[in-house]
């Protein structure tokens, strides 16, 4: 697929290094972009505008260093070779969800297919050192959600993550990993071989951090609300009190999204969290037709052209976002508008459609299918 809409090349680069200057978070980012209208102009704004925003003195004495300019021209360099991307928060392929997060990231990162982060995403997380029937729960319901459409958004990480982007290709499914490292710097390296699967067989990695971006803890919980900001869900497998995965559900429920958790026996260590979480208000799951209820009655469709040419010619009644898309193709966040829908519930219906095989989406548009 070509590379999605990019700005000029010149404000590339731009974007580029003012990512890449210490300091300066999502929020500085579009701060500067908003003041200045570009990155360019930002860049060539004297100091003292700068110190007038309240940003700091590093970031302003960085933005003309030989580090900054090395580091943008590799990104550059990194986007000419196939299937990788750079996608700003300006880009038709931004993920929409994703673009509710008061602190989204301006840059996206993404090695693989950038039109899976507009497609329904249900996120797994959980414990790195979990126990044998935690990995086997977690990559059957990997397996589950991604025959019914979902795609498997987890951390890369060992455990429960891995498990779960394994159980996803195992069926044919595709999976999202959302790296805490740049995506230059795979972590952990024993999962090396497990991102070049996923992105072989139709997936995604993805990063708001520099290529080169060594593992660091403090990004780790960053990216954690990504993973729930790209999803409709979280479903949390196994979990200590004290494991990240928490914070994902927490960001989660701050973000509007669902919180699933799974119960375990009052004496696993690794359930207590779940029970904690179960607790504070996250739905208890025993099995995957709670979370697909949840989330308005989506179903796994093990067939789909007999039966739904049938109930057509038994005079259906036609869908209203048919009647949207057979007039012209839109992205989800173009029906959302033209639909009055709110945007979750728009991504159910769009999933039911495709589901029963009437829609599409190509190019990071929905078209009928007949």
């Amino acid at each position: 697929m070509p590379h999605p809409t990019a700005p000029s090349p010149a404000e590339l680069e731009a974007r580029l290094r003012l990512h890449g200057l210490p300091e300066i978070g999502p929020r500085r980012f579009r701060r500067l972009l908003e003041v200045f209208g570009s990155a360019s102009a930002a860049l060539s704004a004297p100091a003292f505008a700068w110190q007038s925003l309240g940003l700091p003195q590093a970031a302003a004495l960085a933005r003309r260093s030989a580090r900054v300019r090395d580091q943008a021209a590799h990104a550059l360099a990194w986007l000419e070779q196939p299937g990788q991307y750079l996608l700003c928060f300006d880009d038709p392929y931004y993920p929409a969800l994703l673009a509710e997060l008061n602190d989204a990231p301006p840059l996206l990162w993404v090695a693989g297919d950038p039109r899976l982060l507009e497609r329904p995403q249900l996120a797994m997380v959980g414990s790195r050192q979990a126990s044998r029937p935690g990995l086997d729960t977690a990559a059957a319901f990997a397996r589950s959600l991604a025959g019914g459409g979902f795609v498997v958004t987890s951390g890369l990480a060992l455990g429960i993550d891995g498990a779960a982007h394994l159980g996803a290709l195992e069926v044919g499914g595709v999976t999202v990993a959302v790296l805490g490292t740049g995506l230059e710097c795979l972590y952990p390296k024993r999962h090396a071989g497990l991102a070049r699967r996923i992105v072989a067989e139709g997936g995604a990695l993805v990063s708001e951090l520099p290529l080169d971006a060594p593992p660091q803890a403090g990004n780790f919980p960053r990216r954690n609300r990504i993973i729930s900001g790209l999803s409709l869900g979280v479903l949390v497998v196994e979990a200590s009190p004290s494991s990240g995965s928490l914070i994902t559900a927490r960001l989660a429920a701050e973000q509007g999204r669902e919180v699933f958790a799974i119960p375990g026996s009052i004496h696993h260590p690794g359930a207590r969290g779940c029970h904690q979480l179960i607790r504070e208000g996250a739905q208890l799951v025993e099995k995957v037709e709670d979370i697909l209820e949840a989330l308005r009655g989506w179903q796994r469709v093990p067939t789909r052209a007999a039966p739904r040419q049938q109930a057509i010619d038994l005079g259906e009644e036609p869908h209203p976002l048919l009647a949207l898309l057979r007039a012209a193709p839109q992205s989800s966040e173009a029906l959302a508008v033209s639909s009055g829908l709110p945007l979750p519930e728009l991504l159910a219906q769009l999933t039911e459609l495709e589901l029963d095989g009437r829609i599409g989406c190509d190019n990071g548009c929905w078209v009928c299918c007949g």
